[in-house]
């Protein structure tokens, strides 16, 4: 009775069960997968943002497809301060980056068509590809003292049903950002080939060299849609028409954006100092065993170790949760080719950080 693009299997895997299994008793858990920020311990001006939501301006029902103005404004003088200058009228906003990929998708693919993403990566892209009838084709990125993306792998993937090539810069959970040469090659085959850039920036903020920190906003040798801005007028008075059908971002948030974005700069700058401050403790911890090795990292806030292929990363994972006491993320949650791969948190409180490294380490050294 449902359809065929929520075919998933829904059942919980092993790792998920023991996790539940150990917080039912009551155990403590250092956890090293924090992704949630506003659970990190870091401290926010509550009653600007609460009272940003308290605006009277939002009990007028005004529906923009593309978002108020001022707060697509809000939006281009953000992007301003970071040295790219947007046209507000190139701006649509959503309730999110899930959102943003279904209206993409659906504007560039029919059912069937492809779109190429990059392995390792964020695993909702397949989600998000069924839900829109879009099938989701890997290339791979590949680690050689860095990340790189695998021009080889990516070109053997086109095909005459291929749309777009999704990117996420910085990767996630890599770090990796792409490259000046790379974003060059992209430009070339996309415009080869009549392809858009789908580009998700959402870690963009966080990198650990600003010079990396080159947004595609601004990318107009292609078709290229970022978390905010769209390039070329014909893609946004199609895509408007599917914002003007679901008006999903809430009219208070939008009145309270120019706050929001405000907010956030403090909020960034502690998330930086933590991730400094927790990588900085992992190279420390490292150097004194032989063991584990952690890849290199350009942003965002996670951290890849390259560990001993004992068994499979799930397995793996388990048996830390279980005999250490330490949640962290198997590779294979984010498509890595082989075992030997967990993802660690860098915004989890220093503290907890240290500790968990240390009876991680102790783990592999035992």
């Amino acid at each position: 009775m449902f359809s065929r693009r929520t075919d998933w299997r829904l059942a919980p895997n092993r790792f998920t069960e023991v996790l539940e299994q150990v917080r039912q008793v009551g155990a403590t858990i250092v956890d090293l997968t924090i992704s949630n920020p506003t659970r990190a311990g870091l401290i926010y001006d509550e009653p600007s943002i609460l009272n940003s939501l308290r605006n009277t301006k939002s009990l007028d029902y005004d529906p923009q497809p593309k978002g108020l103005l001022s707060a697509r404004e809000a939006v281009a003088d953000y992007y301003r301060q970071c040295g790219e200058t947007v046209d507000p009228e190139f701006l649509v906003l959503t309730t999110g980056t899930s959102e943003a990929y279904s209206f993409v998708f659906r504007l560039l693919a029919n059912p069937g068509d492809e779109v190429l993403a990059a392995k390792p990566s964020y695993p909702l892209f397949d989600f998000l590809a069924d839900l829109q009838d879009v099938k989701l084709v890997p290339f791979s990125l590949i680690y050689d003292h860095a990340w790189q993306i695998d021009f080889h792998a990516l070109e053997q993937a086109l095909s005459e049903k291929t749309r777009a090539i999704v990117l996420v810069h910085p990767n996630n959970p890599t770090g990796s950002y792409v490259s000046a040469k790379e974003r060059e090659r992209l430009n070339e085959l996309c415009t080869e080939h009549q392809l858009a850039l789908i580009v998700d920036e959402v870690f963009m903020d966080y990198g650990h060299d600003v010079s990396r920190r080159q947004s595609f906003v601004s990318n107009d040798a292609a078709l290229t849609f970022t978390l905010s801005g769209i390039s070329k007028i014909s893609a946004i008075e199609r895509l408007e028409v599917i914002a003007d059908t679901y008006l999903s971002v809430s009219t208070p948030v939008q009145w309270a954006a120019q706050t929001l974005i405000e907010q956030g700069t403090p909020v960034r700058s502690q998330l930086l100092e933590r991730v400094r401050t927790n990588l900085t403790e992992l190279d420390r911890q490292l150097v004194q065993q032989k063991h584990c090795s952690r890849l290199a990292v350009e942003g965002g806030w996670y951290a890849m170790l390259r560990v001993p292929a004992m068994g499979s990363d799930e397995e793996l994972a388990v048996n830390l949760l279980q005999q250490c006491g330490v949640l962290v993320h198997p590779g294979h949650f984010y498509d890595f080719p082989q075992d030997g791969y967990l993802v660690l948190s860098l915004i989890t409180q220093p503290e907890e950080f240290r500790e968990g490294i240390s009876r991680l380490l102790k783990f592999f050294g035992s």
